[in-house]
């Protein structure tokens, strides 16, 4: 563990007197330092490295969205089954979505909506809908590790001070919420960072303020002290490269700028809306935190390839038209004002987006007036990539029960996105623990309609 103690002391919060430090080892993900997460990495040969900058933005709308109720609403169905939202027109002739969606509605050209989604099971968790594997004997994803950790074996970091994976799904007490996608076989090397976790607290109570950061002369001088005494102390001229490239990765400034949401213009801030951390509602799911799609977008720009988060309490046994309105309104500001800042900013071709739950919901309404667990029938919203836009891909029977035409499994949805990041799942493997190459998927075929 390196510290770097300054001139001055500090009162802290519980009244104690401490001086500034800076902590490379204390930059920590499951228990490994910074160093040792580098050096695990870099010990690990990358198949398929690229310096291109193609990024996922992945939105889990935890406890499984209602597909009768927001994309693939049933009119002609009883009113048991239909419910009392109505659709509305979009901007593109014959594409038809919740009326409590009206943003999205104006700007259907810019997305994609899936109405035939299938191979889920009847599992409350994010694994399904961050890796394309639920939770199985192996444990969490089956053992599979996340999109965003196989792109992080695959690609590395774009910059390197900045995680190829990170992770803003804030913790929930039912823990398979807040599994912001775990490596599996692939080791903590490429676990996301978590801004949330201790490592963004070690960096944000070091004793150097963003202006510090920003100012490299400042940060250089306050650096002069530790540098004479590497100079003077064997010990610590064994400080291996690692630990200097950990310096690196704290006295950059990007990656804690990006996190930096007030470097934002009041207006941007208000169009993606502000929010709360709080889960939805009181329950434990994830927020309806609009922040995070701001900051999942600074992310990418900042050279992140795969940014998490969760969204919205979506498990509707109760009140489900109650509800919905206030949270659909949420996620339709948020994700539009994110695709639009995509388009705004030219980055439409390079980000992919997808919103999606790990199941959908019972098409019968309950007594209750909710709908329950369906993993029979699912759907999800996708944008940007270079993708192709403003189309409704496959549906559902009469009812919502099953997919009829076109069922697309959510792995073919991975094996898209994949694709989007220049990464060939037929081809493209990565070793188990044994050493032995394992594809990414179990199903190979991009979505023809997407690319």
């Amino acid at each position: 563990m390196l510290s770097m103690l300054s001139k001055q002391p500090s009162s802290f919060c519980d009244h104690g007197s401490r001086r500034h430090f800076l902590k490379i080892g204390g930059l920590a993900l499951g228990g490994l330092a910074l160093p040792d997460l580098l050096r695990a990495e870099a010990s690990a040969p990358r198949g398929g490295a690229t310096s291109s900058h193609k990024s996922i933005i992945m939105i889990y709308l935890s406890g499984g969205p209602s597909h009768q109720d927001m994309y693939d609403l049933k009119m002609d169905a009883p009113m048991e089954i239909r419910g009392s939202f109505r659709p509305i027109a979009t901007n593109v002739t014959g594409i038809q979505i919740c009326e409590h969606m009206p943003r999205l509605a104006r700007m259907m050209d810019k997305f994609a909506i899936i109405r035939s989604l299938y191979g889920s099971v009847d599992q409350h968790a994010s694994d399904m809908c961050l890796s394309g594997y639920p939770i199985g004997p192996l444990g969490r994803q089956n053992g599979h590790p996340s999109l965003g950790s196989a792109v992080s074996r695959l690609q590395g970091p774009v910059d390197v001070t900045v995680p190829p994976f990170v992770g803003l799904t804030t913790r929930t007490g039912h823990a398979p919420y807040s599994n912001p996608g775990v490596p599996g076989f692939l080791g903590l090397a490429h676990a996301p960072f978590q801004p949330s976790g201790e490592a963004m607290t070690n960096m944000r109570l070091s004793g150097v303020t963003l202006d510090q950061l920003r100012d490299r002369r400042a940060l250089l001088s306050s650096f002069d002290g530790f540098r004479r005494q590497a100079d003077i102390d064997p010990a610590m001229k064994a400080v291996g490269a690692f630990t200097q490239q950990g310096l690196n990765v704290l006295t950059s400034s990007r990656l804690v700028e990006a996190l930096d949401l007030d470097r934002e213009p009041a207006s941007i801030r208000d169009r993606y809306g502000r929010g709360s951390a709080n889960p939805a509602f009181g329950e434990d799911a994830g927020p309806h935190w609009m922040d995070q799609f701001l900051m999942a977008r600074r992310l990418v720009e900042a050279g992140v390839r795969c940014v998490t988060l969760s969204f919205g309490s979506w498990d509707r046994h109760g009140a489900n038209f109650e509800r919905l309105p206030e949270q659909l309104g949420k996620l339709d500001q948020g994700i539009t004002a994110l695709v639009e800042d995509l388009h705004e900013r030219g980055l439409d071709q390079d980000v992919s987006v997808i919103a999606w739950g790990e199941f959908g919901r019972t098409p019968r309404i309950n007594p209750g007036g909710g709908r329950d667990h369906w993993p029979q029938a699912s759907c999800a919203l996708l944008a940007g990539g270079g993708m192709r836009m403003g189309q409704v891909i496959g549906s559902t029977n009469r009812l919502g029960e099953v997919p009829q035409d076109r069922p697309i499994h959510y792995q073919d949805v991975f094996a898209t996105l994949y694709h989007q990041l220049g990464i060939d799942v037929r081809t493209a493997t990565i070793p188990d623990h044994s050493g032995r190459p394992q594809y990414l998927l179990d199903r190979h075929e991009p979505i023809r309609e997407l690319i």
